[in-house]
């Protein structure tokens, strides 16, 4: 029986894809094989010693120390588009608030002590002009990163009637053939923020994005434009952005990552980190989760890990065994070697690398003999040998 340890709420929805025959699934479990985690953060010496995956219900891995993981063979996987909608919803709500005084106007409504409806009627009337906006229809929508939230923000915006240039330089060919061909691509970061009248964020923080949005970059805006940052707040250098603010440079900075430098300015709308919190947003996270931590407990199949490559081997009978090991020439076949020696036939494998690990699933014809796994791990560079 597999041990799942859950760490925050996870949503019910979730958990139930895991049968009862097969799983033991606790808040507090010892020696858990999977962890299936929101945003809670993992430090290095939490990780058992039992750990084989962590499923992180969402989309940033930040929380989790993957490095390590990768040295220990652990995959960590997380569900990139399962929140998708949730957020692109509210980035649109971002836009809306920032081109119309909409919060302004609910502010001066909720202040008024006027008793008389024909009195207040008046006085609304009359002071309205003061939060006068502009429509979005028209303008000119930057959107950084085209991602599952950045493509879906876009096709939204165009059916908004604004115009959408896109940049993403990390956008694989299958994700570009679904975008629409309305979105234009720019080539570079100050030719997009420089056309555009709104700008959203939509990357991973990475050491290659932290302050992407810095001084130098601001400075090529568009004088009066504003700024959507709905992906990570490191990613926004805070006192470039604060003098940008205060010299015009923006006219809205809209965030779902409040900062205490940036509370109680009018040129600022604050969400407290709303983009997934969802019902529907927390249960396609924890669904997505578990079916992906499930086929890798059972079928040794990875998709959408973090660290480790994309592997999917059917299941066609025999018995499987998952290695997990640095990528360094000679491994699989000294592997093969062991198996061979052992006069067992292999039905079917697959091998695959990313970065520094490779991973590898072999179908054998009979059951593995008790010594061949140590034999396996005696293997110099070989991180983990799992029976399947």
């Amino acid at each position: 029986m597999f041990k799942i340890l859950t760490l925050n709420q996870i949503s019910v929805n979730g958990l139930e894809r895991f049968s009862r025959q097969k799983y033991e699934i606790a808040s507090e479990i010892g020696h858990p094989d999977a962890i299936l985690v929101r945003s809670q953060r993992i430090s290095p010496d939490e990780l058992p010693l039992t750990l084989r995956g962590i499923a992180r219900a969402g989309a940033g891995v930040n929380n989790i120390p993957v490095e390590e993981c990768t040295k220990r063979g652990i995959i960590v996987f997380n569900t990139p588009g399962a929140n998708a909608n949730a957020v692109k919803e509210l980035v649109i709500t971002a836009l809306l608030l920032s081109s119309r005084n909409i919060l302004g106007g609910i502010d001066f409504v909720k202040q008024m002590e006027i008793q008389d409806p024909a009195e207040m009627h008046k006085v609304v009337e009359k002071q309205k002009k003061l939060f006068k906006g502009e429509e979005l229809t028209g303008k000119t929508l930057g959107v950084i990163g085209l991602g599952s939230i950045g493509s879906s923000v876009a096709e939204t915006a165009l059916r908004m009637g604004m115009n959408v240039l896109g940049y993403d330089p990390g956008l694989s060919v299958e994700a570009a053939w679904k975008l629409s061909k309305e979105i234009q691509r720019m080539e570079n970061l100050p030719s997009l923020v420089s056309r555009s009248d709104y700008i959203t964020l939509h990357l991973p923080a990475l050491e290659s994005t932290r302050y992407l949005i810095n001084k130098e970059m601001l400075a090529s805006f568009k004088k009066g434009s504003r700024l959507m940052n709905f992906s990570r707040a490191e990613i926004v250098e805070t006192d470039a952005l604060v003098a940008a603010l205060d010299s015009g440079q923006l006219s809205r900075y809209a965030t779902d990552f409040p900062h205490p430098s940036l509370v109680g300015r009018e040129d600022t709308i604050l969400i407290p980190h709303l983009g997934a919190s969802t019902e529907e947003a927390e249960d396609n996270c924890a669904v997505m989760a578990a079916d992906q931590m499930i086929d890798f407990l059972e079928n040794g199949n990875i998709k959408n890990s973090v660290n480790f490559p994309a592997v999917s081997l059917d299941r066609n009978g025999g018995h499987r065994i998952a290695i997990s090991n640095q990528n360094v020439p000679k491994m699989l076949g000294k592997a093969l070697a062991i198996i061979a020696d052992r006069n067992i036939n292999v039905l079917d494998m697959i091998n695959k690398s990313r970065g520094d690990v490779a991973y590898n699933l072999i179908d054998l014809e009979t059951p593995p003999p008790a010594d061949l796994q140590e034999a396996l791990e005696s293997i110099e560079g070989v991180i983990s040998v799992r029976y399947l």
